[in-house]
């Protein structure tokens, strides 16, 4: 149904979710809140500790005339009142929020307090308190932005549940066999729970029924895809067992097995399609180098594709280190037009053996002369289409991609069923474990004086944040609030800022800079959490720890411990919920990755794992509902029932792809 037949939805509402990927009313149905609030515990600041949420009224008495800007953000105050006492309301970079506000009304906020220097909310959500607002029970939280409000959004959906004909694709049998509750029911519940008990069911059942029809689309879209090999390679294994000699460390048995398993399918008649994967530091990148070998020493180009410069250059150095007898370029979206060009005949005359680049090598005119091996690092950062895309460059090019981040194995079977999956679980013994504790704000002081020290004896450090700016759900602290606090309280430290919006070359340009040791500090996104290998680096503190999930977190601890010296990871959070405390324990005291993200997908499910590069719009929607791991297991299990009864399945063929045109656009382009 078209969102213009939806109550309350204006042309330029229709634009804000088009902005949100969202362009009918079953998408805004399958917009799932992010969080729950229960409207019956509004607080009184007075009661509430430094740095807390918490959900209070207030009346708004003065808005002033203009957002102040500082440098590299802005904020925007105001003054507000409960119970006669004054308190401040801040919000970081959302001039829109002031075109909500009115003065002399009183409203519902939900946000951080502070209150060392007078009592202020940061980034709260909002809404103003009327007759018209219903603001009992429990209330959903959505992940929006913009000019939309939660109000407008609740709204909205409120009257699409009534409208939308939601109705299940799955064999009335598969819902009575499972018991599963009515499909449309589920989303009434999700949308408009009358107890928190409702909600995981709910989301359970809707999680079945977008697996059922996403594992069916990977099914049918990787169903036969199994080719005859065109190329032959030469490299015996003596040969290759003299490479690895080149390398200064010795080999895993992990390492080995990895290699010989490669070797294998390369002697084969089918082509290889294999996933590496293994933990930050396990060596994937030596066994990679291995398989370039037995290509380019037989006669073949390679091409290995990165997601961001700074990994294809730290791939170019290794590179250019064990093939100096070889052709190598690099091509990437920085170079010159005629840089470009230069390198791009180099390729198509077959000069170049090895390619090493970033998304440029996908680019239409970049043709090979001979093209056997593809190689993609950090898989979960391209799609698969784009993987396509590479291989189609080539005759039937064999293709191995890595992944370090680890992935459960109930998802490695469904995302990956047309993969052969190889895993590294050892680690070099030269590593030494990352410290890992969690610091709660009254410890905040010290650990910036601990830094300190780390810094005056030569060290550098990662400052990590969830997000670029504030939010409407004020759950998180901005990297801009971040940078500015920390320039305050460690004056003495060069300290430079690193996010996603940033131009190409200012983010090279940071961490290059990061990388020689010219800046001490870095306070960044998750931009950071592959393709950087600073050895120097021994800190890493990542504010709002409780927001990631526990795989992330692993990941972005592997940014440190990298060199010979003893490396610290600092969780900051004041979570005191037992589901929280839990979760950053197992951090704490776990440094198998594997292990980590199994831990992680009984908690969130499958829908963090694999981003919007590689599944489309639907598995981002998916990673909002809080369900057991059961779903998948059941959508698996009904899947495969379908399939092998061979009933209907050109319509389900057709309702999977159509349904998610996301999804067969990623998958298929």
């Amino acid at each position: 149904m078209e969102l213009r037949y939806v109550k309350g939805l204006s042309d330029k509402r229709i634009q804000e979710l088009n902005k949100l990927g969202i362009k009918s009313a079953e998408d805004l149905l399958r917009l799932f809140p992010r969080d729950y609030l229960d409207m019956r515990n509004s607080v009184k600041l007075r009661y509430v500790q430094n740095n807390d949420f918490a959900l209070t009224k207030g009346r708004i008495v003065s808005i002033p005339e203009y957002t102040p800007n500082r440098g590299k953000y802005s904020y925007f105050k105001v003054l507000c009142e409960q119970d006669s006492e004054p308190f401040t309301i801040i919000w970081f970079n959302q001039p829109y929020v002031k075109t909500k506000l009115k003065e002399g009304e009183e409203y519902l906020f939900y946000g951080r307090v502070r209150n060392k220097f007078g009592v202020t909310v940061t980034n709260p959500s909002f809404e103003i308190v009327d007759d018209n607002v219903n603001l009992k029970g429990i209330v959903p939280v959505y992940p929006i932005k913009g000019y939309l409000s939660q109000k407008i959004i609740r709204s909205v959906i409120a009257d699409a549940l009534k409208k939308v004909d939601i109705k299940s694709v799955l064999p009335s049998s598969c819902i009575a066999k499972y018991d599963l509750i009515d499909l449309k029911k589920a989303y009434i519940d999700v949308h408009q729970p009358e107890n928190f008990n409702q909600i995981g069911k709910a989301a359970e059942r809707i999680a079945v029924e977008e697996y059922f029809l996403l594992i069916s689309a990977f099914k049918f879209i990787k169903g036969g895809r199994q080719q005859t090999r065109q190329s032959r390679y030469s490299v015996s294994g003596a040969e290759l067992k003299e490479f690895t000699s080149k390398f200064p460390f010795e080999l895993t048995n992990g390492q080995k097995s990895a290699i010989n398993e490669i070797f294998t399918d390369l002697k084969q008649p089918i082509l290889m399609n294999r996933l590496l994967q293994g933990d930050v530091g396990c060596g994937k990148t030596a066994v990679a180098l291995c398989a370039i070998y037995i290509a380019v020493k037989s006669g073949y180009q390679v091409a290995m594709l990165a997601p961001t410069e700074v990994l294809a250059r730290q791939n170019l150095i290794l590179i250019e280190k064990y093939f100096k007898d070889f052709n190598i370029e690099f091509l990437s979206g920085s170079l010159s037009q005629k840089e470009k060009k230069a390198v791009k005949s180099q390729i198509l005359s077959g000069y170049a053996n090895i390619v090493v680049g970033t998304h440029a090598i996908l680019e239409n005119d970049v043709q090979f002369k001979n093209l056997s091996l593809c190689v993609c690092d950090e898989q979960q950062r391209f799609g698969v289409a784009q993987r396509n895309k590479l291989v189609e460059k080539g005759l039937a090019p064999d293709v191995l991609i890595m992944s370090a981040t680890p992935i459960p194995r109930t998802l490695s079977l469904i995302f990956y069923g047309d993969l052969d999956i190889t895993t590294i679980k050892e680690k070099p013994v030269s590593r030494i474990e990352i410290q890992t504790n969690v610091v709660p704000s009254k410890k905040y002081a010290d650990m910036l004086n601990f830094i300190k020290k780390q810094v005056d004896i030569g060290r550098q450090v990662y400052f990590i944040c969830p997000k670029i700016d504030g939010d409407e759900e004020g759950s998180t602290l901005s990297v801009t609030e971040v940078y500015e606090d920390l320039k305050n309280q460690l004056p003495s430290l060069k300290i430079d800022l690193l996010h996603g919006r940033m131009k190409d070359d200012a983010k090279n340009k940071v961490m290059s800079d990061f990388k020689d040791g010219v800046i001490d500090a870095i306070v960044s996104t998750t931009v950071i959490e592959v393709g950087v290998d600073v050895p120097n680096a021994t800190v890493i503190c990542i504010f709002s720890a409780d927001r990631f999930g526990l795989s992330q977190l692993h990941q972005l601890r592997g940014r440190v411990g990298r060199g010979n010296a003893q490396s610290y990871c600092f969780l900051l959070s004041d979570n005191e919920n037992e589901s929280t405390v839990n979760r950053l324990k197992a951090l704490k005291d776990n440094s198998d990755g594997f292990k980590i993200s199994e831990i992680d997908f009984d908690e969130r499910g499958g829908g963090d794992f694999l981003g919007t590069r590689q599944s489309g719009k639907m598995m981002t929607d998916l990673g909002a509902l809080k369900y057991s791991s059961s779903a998948i297991f059941i959508a698996k299990k009904i899947t495969d029932d379908y399939f092998l009864s061979g009933e209907n399945l050109e319509a389900l063929k057709k309702t999977a792809l159509m349904k998610y045109d996301k999804l067969k656009d990623v998958v298929l382009n």
